[in-house]
């Protein structure tokens, strides 16, 4: 990879999957182009059946597309990658590439609402099953698996509650049944976990977080070693055409450039904040696994090289008392959105799991008086001191 030696992960996120034109380019174009010119009308035929290499149409070959996904597969380990419309694209494009009606997927309960929303109201509807069970329980994920069961699918570390799978143990459980599993790995990204070294067959990733890191564009991936997986999802790509720009591509390889860099201080901040937080007044309780108190902060420590940036917490009281922490902010984005430059909160039960059912938000620990944090790259004391504009005021009222 671009020289005798292997690169390290800074420089992958810099340098991997460019291929220089003749034009001699430093930084990596945008090829605005919907469709691509042939030599001759045979070139042409060859190239649409798939006889010779080369670009045919930017739904399925781009060239600023295809560098964002060499660069994403090689800090995933990955040999294959295929970038997609958004990441919940890429989680139905690989669902629907893959699976078949009578088939059967376990599903973490913990991840993503609308990820819950697509496998048990969108896929259900084409006679794939859906069983949901608890992330870190073994014995649930075995007990679960029927003899169609194809996917094991996990979001690790979860959002919001920064639960952690061991993904090497579901993976040897994917193997001895004969199915595959899928990784989420959007709030780790690459930089603090690589799944598939791990054992898993395939990662998805929404690169509308952290990979961009600034909240300009939306987007997914889908990364695997499988030949097999990565043919049957380009085909649907390519038929059904949830496709990335080739601009949001090109935004999204200059945020895997600084990728290293603000992984790192975001998790600085974060854990910096959720010890502050666990001294609160007003603060019931603090989710993130850089804590000593987190049931998974030993797995992570291990499975991880950093704990994200994900930070939440309950508050004393109810809903209530949940949203007049967030209204009282004044620097701080009231956003649904994560992976920002810019800190995030939001009140997950009425916005990103608002859709669920209230049995669902209890399987996924999503309670009233939850507040999600996604620690952005600010002055962590200016976060300290709005985030108090609120605390302050609950601690009053309530008498904590």
């Amino acid at each position: 990879m671009h020289g005798p030696h292997p690169l390290d992960i800074e420089s992958i996120a810099v340098r991997a999957g460019q291929h220089r034109t003749t034009e001699g380019e430093h930084c990596e174009p945008i090829f605005t182009t919907s469709s691509f010119v042939f030599n001759s009308a045979a070139e042409a035929a060859s190239r649409f059946v798939d006889d010779a290499p080369g670009n045919v149409y930017s739904r399925f070959t781009n060239p600023t597309v295809a560098t964002f996904e060499r660069r994403l597969a090689a800090l995933e380990s990955g040999e294959y990658g295929l970038a997609t419309a958004s990441g919940m694209a890429a989680i139905q494009l690989l669902c629907q590439s893959v699976l078949k009606a009578g088939d059967h997927v376990v599903v973490s309960a913990s991840v993503f609402g609308s990820t819950i929303t697509l496998f048990d109201k969108i896929l259900s509807r084409f006679a794939i099953g859906v069983s949901f069970v608890d992330l870190n329980d073994l014995t649930g994920w075995r007990q679960a698996i029927r003899d169609n069961t194809k996917m094991l699918f996990v979001e690790t570390p979860s959002n919001p509650l920064g639960r952690v799978a061991n993904i090497t143990e579901l993976s040897a459980l994917a193997k001895h049944s004969r199915c595959i599993l899928v990784v989420d790995n959007a709030v780790a990204t690459p930089i603090l976990q690589r799944p598939l070294e791990l054992g898993a067959d395939v990662v998805v990733h929404s690169a509308t977080k952290f990979l961009d890191g600034q909240g300009r564009c939306v987007g997914g991936a889908i990364i695997t070693n499988s030949n097999q997986i990565y043919s049957d999802c380009f085909a649907g790509l390519r038929a059904c055409g949830p496709s990335m720009s080739p601009f949001n591509a090109w935004v999204f390889l200059k945020g895997l450039e600084t990728l290293p860099l603000r992984m790192k201080q975001h998790c600085i901040n974060a854990l910096e904040l959720a010890v502050w937080l666990e001294t609160q007044p007003a603060v019931r309780k603090v989710f993130y696994p850089g804590l000593h108190s987190h049931p998974d902060h030993q797995l992570a420590s291990s499975q991880q090289t950093g704990f994200g940036a994900i930070v939440s917490f309950e508050v004393h009281g109810e809903r209530a008392d949940a949203w007049l922490v967030i209204d009282s902010t004044e620097m701080l984005s009231i956003t649904g959105n994560l992976g920002d430059t810019k800190t995030t909160i939001t009140h997950p039960a009425t916005t990103t799991h608002g859709r669920l059912t209230e049995q669902q938000r209890h399987h996924a620990g999503i309670q009233n008086n939850l507040i999600r944090l996604a620690v952005g790259l600010e002055s962590v004391n200016d976060i300290k001191t709005d985030l108090l504009l609120g605390l302050s005021k609950l601690s009053k009222d309530s008498g904590c």
